[in-house]
């Protein structure tokens, strides 16, 4: 026959359990660089999104002395012509 539902079998329709968030990390903190090379184009294109914006720190993780050494190197690069203004080339 049918079996009684019961609190625990409803679990998965009303999700009660708390949210597991990973915690973000500064990885420059964590991996000990002091300086950030407006030079090395790949390392920069992690912090730029597809549109060629810089990622903000709530999605990153970045600190914000990084944040705005992150952002004083892409605007480096970006004026040498290492990284591009626009992001139709970037990915």
């Amino acid at each position: 026959m049918s079996k009684k539902a019961t609190p625990q079998d409803d679990s998965f329709i009303f999700n009660n359990a708390p949210q597991q968030f990973k915690k973000k990390y500064c990885r420059f903190k964590k991996s000990g660089i002091k300086y950030i090379d407006y030079k090395n184009a790949d390392f920069l294109m992690k912090f730029i999104n597809d549109q060629g914006k810089l990622l903000p720190r709530r999605i990153t993780g970045t600190s914000l002395k990084y944040q705005r050494k992150v952002a004083e190197a892409v605007k480096r690069a970006r004026h040498l012509a290492i990284l591009p203004f626009v992001g139709d080339q970037l990915k």
